[in-house]
């Protein structure tokens, strides 16, 4: 049978409240007495049900953090900086994937609400918002990740993804590529449809250039070998020269199809960039050049405007922050 606090406090020799000072105002009691009762704990071995201490208070100690695909190294390193921060202020964070699916997105939404986390930190399936504007207004803060919302309350943090698919192109059309496919995965996601404005207007620069849009159902590596198979099943000559994938996982795919199940040389035949710079980008068997966006610096800032938004719900605070992409050439793009 687990030891209650008022176990503790007959083996003590105080009361009951007394016992829940010494746990949670151990500055009221007095030092032999808090001594005392810390000797009763370790002796009968009682775990304080923090649970229940945070359902009273209303608010756990938590916050709830969903991502697009726990797999992509690019999330993976926005919830380790989401975690570095929550940690600094003694919290922990939920993660939950959601799959790129809206039903999974809304199941985590429900499962943190009724767990009274603190706040809520995601990286929308689509652009409705309505679940989400519900949640805050139900008193729970929402912050966007790698997402921007620039006609809504939520505070977000971003990088502009316009301007980093902009870099893309422009770095392929600077190497002399002028037959460009854009590698992309759902256009509902907003990251996606994002890059791909920025693609286009780069190829709106330049009168010779072309831009195909190849679309697949999700962002992962598996996928983008699908796509990369499909354009090597095509002639040399129908084959685009440049290929920008959305993110790095399709680029990776992209790049299997590309050197290990075929004959086009990259990059001699077709120059490929992809998005994020996740760690592996530059160990792949040809080192693929991408758009950097810091994702362990958009976790931590992330979980420092909801705890800003906590301390001060009406202050003055910086609720957006959005941060410029980075070109990185590698091999991938060589001239």
């Amino acid at each position: 049978m687990a030891v209650s606090v008022r176990d503790v406090a007959v083996a003590a020799s105080v009361s009951v409240g007394t016992v829940s000072n010494v746990l949670n105002r151990p500055s009221k009691v007095s030092p032999a007495t808090v001594e005392r009762v810390m000797q009763a704990i370790d002796e009968l071995g009682f775990v304080r049900n923090d649970a229940a201490r945070q359902l009273r208070a209303g608010r756990s100690r938590s916050i709830g953090l969903v991502v697009l695909d726990v797999g992509n190294p690019f999330f993976a390193a926005v919830a380790r900086g989401a975690d570095a921060r929550a940690a600094e202020d003694g919290m922990s964070v939920l993660l939950g994937n959601s799959d790129e699916r809206p039903d999974r997105e809304s199941a985590y939404l429900e499962l943190f609400r009724e767990q009274r986390v603190n706040g809520v930190l995601v990286t929308p399936v689509t652009e409705d918002l309505g679940l989400l504007e519900r949640l805050q207004s139900g008193g729970v803060p929402v912050i966007l990740v790698d997402h921007e919302a620039p006609d809504s309350d939520f505070g977000s943090v971003a990088v502009d993804d316009v301007e980093g698919g902009h870099l893309a192109v422009s770095h392929l059309l600077e190497i002399g590529r002028r037959r460009i496919a854009f590698v992309s995965g759902p256009r509902t996601i907003r990251q996606v449809a994002d890059r791909l404005e920025g693609a286009r207007r780069a190829v709106a620069a330049w009168p010779d250039a072309t831009l195909e849009v190849i679309e697949m159902p999700s962002l992962t590596v598996l996928h983008g070998r699908d796509a990369g198979d499909a354009i090597v099943a095509r002639s040399p000559d129908d084959r685009p020269d440049a290929v920008f994938a959305a993110n790095d996982l399709l680029a990776v795919g992209a790049l299997q199809a590309f050197s290990l199940l075929s004959d086009v040389r990259v990059p001699d035949d077709i120059a490929l960039i992809g998005y994020d710079d996740i760690d592996f980008a530059a160990a792949t068997v040809v080192p693929l050049s991408s758009i950097r966006q810091p994702a362990e610096l958009i976790g931590y800032t992330a979980v420092d405007l909801l705890l800003k938004d906590l301390a001060e719900p009406d202050g003055l605070h910086e609720r957006s922050v959005r941060f410029r992409p980075e070109l990185v050439a590698r091999e991938s793009t060589a001239r």
